[in-house]
């Protein structure tokens, strides 16, 4: 059976399985339908929903996207028509039963509540972010809270008031302001007899209220709160016997919980909802990250729990100026808090550790343990045998505290850290939305920075938002609130880990594997890896993902504001190119004589096994890598730009290329190296033809040619002057500049360079009508490839014959190629290329529904590295392919975006586009339809 949640996140669930592979932005198109299911929605609606007024560009082209995945889904899931096209745009008709949000609405209408609200599994449309979403969460949420209120009205009239206090609670934790909730928890607790419960929580929903909103409770609340000052009998049930008062609860030592707690709902939910009795909690972070704040509002609201006692003790492991308390002064302060007469208490450690569990076995007891140095601290405070919680908080990984439940905090989350930022500041965060982020980016969404930047924001009116991030731009004014927390944090690691976390504040890049950090140490790798891990554990780094490490924001400007360079940026920056030209042999075996100049390593580096290893460490250090070149020496960018150059063509990452092509031709310049400045200078030309920029390919390649003496860096130039020519139609030209690089290539023995020159030349000599030449070079070509063990060269060829092959009416055999080629380069991960050999096999489809699917898909890579004339291509072709099934409309959509980027590119297509648009206009205006592609 197909069912939809809305109520939680947005899926859609087969059998009970959740379907995956749905893009975010898909769901959130198909929420929107099913909230207005059984209503044509227009797709300029659609847009206004998923964007509001920052409409992209391409927003019409993402809905037909949106659509067409929605419909691919629900058509393997056998429901083809619960989305259906209409005049005015599409309507989802699910059948009953299929949408959670519409069986909530019926089982509230028909009083099951507890059904009702069980269809939730967390906030309405949880997991989709547009335009829509924030109103629609909040009206659903709402409708919600209505549902509990109704339920819990009832159960209280069945007199189960004391099955509901724990739920009840929470839920006016969440929802503070809510007038109806908040009476039912008063009433429900003076029903338990709890009077005085019952009148703090009525003075803090009247607190919180006047705080928030400036008012005071209605009418019916101050009524309640009176009654029960009064004890009034009305407010008894008329058959409930007399609550007799158990023994009075001890007092409590937990600090002040803080009125703007903000965010952490995972981690609450676990430490609220999970720890019923006794258990030992660690909760450990980076300085500033909020532990003592999470455990001390975390203790508020599990003290009903624990009635025999609320306890708390600083530990001061990270107090300024202070020593680490002991374990028998800090048993010695337990001890008192749980009213233990002094003369009781003994002296030795032992002895205190043993009365501490005596008094806690068979109480039930909460006791923070704040600011932990290490598990042999707090050790001796663990309960034994008895109903006790423990919550430690600790700036180290407590890892050999044997039976301890660990939570690692980390940073807020965007949302969680602007509530936070605006319950300080007040109504002034809510009309600078922009500098609110940008502030909170700067504080690296640490609670500590936030708190900081909010108060000074707070208690200076005449500033506005944007000046406090113009001024937290020089991360210093940062640091000097936060620099004293990360300083303890330093002086208290080894020798050993404070100079590797000096030395990673020399790193430009985002993150580093233990590899990197012994090259930039000069020690082992396994040395590297232990201090690392020693780092980690006292959260002065982050690990994102398995085995690499990286810093807070804030701590890595930290890091380099007592950084010294000992050499160490040149040793990983030697690392670098040494490890990408050992990753790109493995990946490009047939070009391994082009980087024989680079030298080999003075030391062993580890070995790259197989290709599938070298593309995963080349994607995880490729922009560490770039960043090191940008910030780092400038040595040797020459040989680092020579290996990396065909990994950071194949995977389409141009923007790179030309990052580390400009730097190098700017070093080759300086140092009057002509060798590399005209490999930079082709690299570049290489690089512009490869995005489209056909002007500035040009006109490197001639810098190129000037520059050049070397045969095949001349041919390499020739070769994209003669791919610029080709696109542009200018045949002769095109001709002309391939003849001479392949006279170069074979003058040079440059084989690898002669097949590509052969692919290029074939397609020249195909448009001339010369299809015998055309498939002579293509099999010199595709044989050279072979030969030389060529996967890349050979999808190419492959793709070259299937165009050669289609210009001559052989559809079929155009297809195979197109499909051997697609699948050369999906192997190889080449998405950009990849996206050519689909719009070549949907142009040899034959069929203008194949055509218009395979375009899609065409398009989709195109988009993903931005390959602009694949783009422009594959709009082209949807256009055609829409025209020939009668759709005008799609047709019109997809010819003016495929002329808008012919005309970018200054190809002729653009008139060819052009004269096709005119004619899909006049079929619109007269209602034909065209059968044939």
């Amino acid at each position: 059976m197909l069912r939809f949640t809305l109520l939680g996140p947005v899926e859609m669930v087969v059998d009970g399985a959740p379907l995956t592979g749905i893009a975010p932005r898909h769901r959130a198109v198909l929420a929107y339908l099913l909230l207005n299911a059984g209503r044509v929605i227009s797709i300029e609606r659609l847009i206004d929903a998923m964007w509001g007024y920052d409409q992209p560009d391409t927003a019409r082209s993402q809905i037909h996207a949106s659509i067409t995945a929605i419909r691919k889904v629900l058509r393997g899931a056998g429901a083809v028509r619960l989305l259906e096209t209409r005049a005015g745009g599409y309507v989802a008709q699910p059948e009953p039963g299929q949408l959670d949000a519409q069986e909530f609405t019926e089982l509230v209408a028909a009083g099951e509540l507890r059904k009702a609200l069980d269809l939730w599994s967390g906030e309405a449309l949880e997991d989709v972010h547009a335009h829509y979403v924030s109103g629609v969460r909040e009206l659903w949420n709402d409708r919600r809270l209505s549902a509990y209120e109704r339920l819990v009205e009832g159960e209280l009239a069945a007199g189960r008031h004391g099955d509901l206090l724990d739920e009840l609670a929470a839920q006016v934790t969440a929802n503070p302001l809510r007038e109806k909730l908040n009476g039912h928890l008063v009433l429900a607790l003076h029903r338990a007899g709890r009077q005085a419960d019952a009148l703090a929580a009525a003075r803090s929903y009247r607190t919180a209220l006047a705080d928030e909103q400036g008012l005071d409770p209605g009418r019916a609340f101050t009524e309640l709160e009176r009654a029960v000052l009064a004890d009034d009998p009305a407010l008894r049930l008329a058959d409930a016997a007399p609550v007799v008062s158990g023994a009075p609860r001890r007092s409590t030592f937990l600090p002040y919980d803080i009125p703007d707690f903000s965010g952490r709902t995972a981690e609450l939910e676990r430490l609220v909802g999970e720890y019923h009795g006794s258990a030992v909690v660690t909760i450990d972070g980076m300085a500033g990250i909020g532990k003592t704040t999470l455990a001390v509002h975390v203790a508020h609201r599990l003290a009903a729990r624990y009635p025999d006692g609320r306890l708390f003790i600083d530990l001061q492991a990270h107090a300024a100026g202070r020593e680490p308390v002991d374990a028998a002064a800090a048993l010695e302060a337990l001890l008192r808090q749980f009213g233990v007469p002094a003369d009781r208490i003994p002296v030795t450690l032992v002895e205190r550790s043993a009365l501490w569990r005596a008094e806690l076995a068979d109480r039930r007891v909460l006791a923070v343990l704040d600011n932990a140095f290490d598990a042999e601290q707090v050790r001796p405070l663990l309960p034994g045998h008895s109903d006790t919680l423990v919550l430690i908080t600790s700036r180290r990984r407590l890892v050999d505290l044997d039976g301890a439940h660990a939570l690692s905090v980390d940073v807020l989350g965007e949302e969680d850290a602007a509530e936070l930022f605006e319950r300080i500041v007040g109504e002034r965060a809510h009309h600078e939305p922009d500098a609110v982020r940008e502030v909170l980016q700067l504080c690296g969404h640490l609670p500590l920075a936030i708190r900081i930047s909010a108060a000074r924001l707070q208690h200076r009116p005449r500033w506005s938002v944007s000046y406090l991030a113009s001024r937290l731009r020089d991360h210093r004014r940062l640091l000097d609130g936060v620099s004293a927390a990360f300083a303890l944090s330093y002086e208290q690691l080894h020798e050993a880990e404070q100079r590797m976390f000096r030395l990673l504040g020399l790193v430009p890049g985002r993150d580093i594997d233990p590899y990197g950090a012994a090259a930039l140490a000069g020690i082992s790798e396994e040395e590297a890896e232990e201090l690392l891990e020693g780092l980690l554990d006292a959260h002065m780094l982050l690990q994102l993902e398995p085995g690499r490490y990286t810093f807070h924001d804030l701590l890595r400007e930290h890091a380099r504001s007592i950084a010294e360079d000992d050499g160490a940026a040149l040793r990983l920056l030697t690392y670098y190119l040494h490890r990408s030209r050992a990753a790109i042999d493995r990946l490009f075996p047939d070009s391994v004589s082009q980087r024989e100049g680079i030298p080999q390593p003075a030391a062993p580096i580890a070995p790259i096994r197989d290709a599938a290893e070298a593309i995963a460490w080349l994607d995880a250090e490729r922009s560490n890598i770039i960043a090191t070149a940008v910030h780092g020496p400038e040595i040797c960018l020459g040989m680092l730009a020579l290996a990396m150059r065909p990994y950071l063509d194949r995977q389409a990452h141009h923007d790179d290329a030309l990052t580390l092509h400009t730097l190098t031709l700017q070093r080759s310049r300086k140092l009057g190296d002509r060798a590399v400045q005209a490999r930079a200078l082709t690299d570049l030309a290489w690089t512009y033809w490869r995005l489209g920029e056909y002007e500035r390919a040009e006109e490197h390649a001639h810098q190129a040619l000037d520059a050049c003496e070397e045969a095949c860096e001349r041919a390499r130039a020739l070769l994209t002057l003669g791919n610029v020519a080709l696109r542009r139609r200018q045949d002769t030209q095109a001709e002309q500049y391939l003849q001479q690089a392949l006279d170069l290539t074979r003058i040079g023995a440059d084989t690898w360079g002669e097949a590509h020159v052969l692919g290029i030349l074939a397609l020249v000599l195909d448009r001339a009508d010369r299809p015998e030449e055309a498939r002579r070079h293509l099999d010199l070509a595709l044989a050279l490839h072979r030969k030389f063990g060529n996967p890349a060269g050979e999808a190419v060829i492959l793709n070259h014959l299937g165009v050669v092959l289609r210009h001559q009416g052989e559809l079929a055999q155009a297809r195979t190629r197109h499909e051997q080629a697609a699948a050369l380069y999906r192997k190889l991960g080449n998405t950009a290329d990849e996206a050519a050999a689909l719009n070549g096999l949907a142009e040899a489809a034959g069929d203008p529904a194949r055509a218009a699917e395979e375009h899609t898909a065409a398009l989709a890579l195109a988009n993903l590295t931005r390959n602009r004339p694949e783009q422009a291509r594959a709009h082209d072709g949807l256009a055609r392919a829409h025209l020939a099934l009668g759709d005008s409309e799609q047709a019109c959509e997809h010819g003016r975006l495929a002329l808008g980027l012919y005309g970018e590119l200054g190809v002729p297509e653009a008139e060819e586009v052009r004269i096709l648009l005119e004619h899909a206009g006049e079929f619109a205006s007269q209602g034909r339809t065209i059968l044939t592609p």
